[in-house]
């Protein structure tokens, strides 16, 4: 990949150290930080990245900050909104499953993240005002009534389905079939990706309100971010959405820039959950030492490359960052 996309540019770059990519297609779903050059080196330990959606976000850089609110960490989610079960013991690793914020959707239910809860506890220590939405208090009404918060932290899994029609069509190849009257498709991307909340396992259960505990990416469209400098989106699958030429990636990520986010962190595959907390502190801890939002990630990115437990690129390349790069504005 990096002889295909890098190699033909790199002579034009210079000594330039911070690259702004706006990718388009397929190249949205790739974290250019894991490809390696010619000395068998990953570009993260040569360039920090940051991502755009388009070119119009280099626009939205200087956007309002004056009135955003303190901020909000939310974790430890119970899907089922009823007390949960002492998580099992912490384990890791690439083959270990249990731990990862799996984005899984054969059945659409999830199990409750183990270390969610000391990683938003931990952030709370780097960010003291820092408002903590844990357990039954993490619900997608809690999301909404949300006034821009300065940072908004999303431990929880995130999901994204694949267009039906697409699948269809797959599995019918070359036959000509009618279309199964009983297949409903879904056109819009933003109602196919979201986040699951509070609740999530029980939303086929008739409720007093509209919370069903999935807060979809059409919905995140809709929330008041428009002086929010951050939203951290620690689950998995969360970069993901409908790729169309030309116009980037839909779902989550183009969501919270219509919302009116600065700057957003996301991720693009099943992430181990022990490993990102990890990740996620020495984030925040950066970001409080005045290291700008991109820069601080791709710290914590090469802390974890150096280390004997976190190097391969499964445990820190899945988040990327895109929008504004910037340090956070304190005011």
């Amino acid at each position: 990949m990096d002889e295909k996309l890098i190699a033909p540019i790199r002579p034009l770059l210079g000594d330039a150290s911070h690259i702004l990519i706006s990718p388009d297609g397929q190249l949205t779903l790739i974290p250019f930080e894991a490809l390696k050059d010619e000395q068998d080196k990953f570009l993260i330990e040569r360039y920090a990245f940051s991502y755009l959606t388009s070119g119009r976000d280099l626009l939205r850089l200087n956007s309002n900050v004056n009135n955003a609110s303190a901020p909000v960490v939310l974790a430890d989610v119970d899907y089922n909104n009823q007390t949960q079960i002492v998580a099992a013991a912490k384990t890791s690793g690439v083959r270990g499953v249990q731990n990862r914020r799996s984005g899984d959707l054969a059945n659409l239910e999830f199990e409750a993240l183990a270390n969610t809860k000391e990683e938003a506890e931990a952030i709370k220590k780097v960010l003291p005002n820092a408002k903590l939405l844990l357990g039954k208090d993490a619900t997608e009404t809690a999301v909404k009534q949300l006034q821009s918060p300065s940072i908004l932290h999303l431990a929880t899994h995130g999901f994204f389905i694949t267009d039906i029609e697409q699948n269809l069509n797959a599995s019918l190849e070359l036959e000509l079939k009618p279309r199964p009257k009983n297949i409903l498709q879904v056109e819009n991307p933003l109602l196919r990706s979201g986040l699951a909340l509070a609740g999530f396992n029980k939303r086929k259960q008739p409720t007093n309100n509209n919370d069903d505990g999935v807060l979809t990416a059409l919905e995140v469209a809709g929330l008041d971010l428009r002086s929010n400098q951050l939203v951290v989106l620690s689950a998995c699958d969360t970069g993901k959405g409908d790729v169309k030429v030309g116009d980037g990636v839909y779902g989550l990520r183009r969501a919270l820039v219509i919302a009116g986010s600065q700057s957003q962190v996301l991720s693009l595959w099943l992430v181990d959950d022990v490993a990102t907390k990890d990740l996620m502190v020495k984030y925040y801890q950066n970001l409080q030492t005045g290291k700008g939002r991109h820069e601080a990630l791709r710290s914590a990115q090469l802390d974890l490359l150096n280390s004997q437990e976190y190097q391969h690129p499964q445990f820190w390349a899945a988040f990327v960052p895109s929008g504004n790069w910037t340090p956070l504005n304190d005011k």
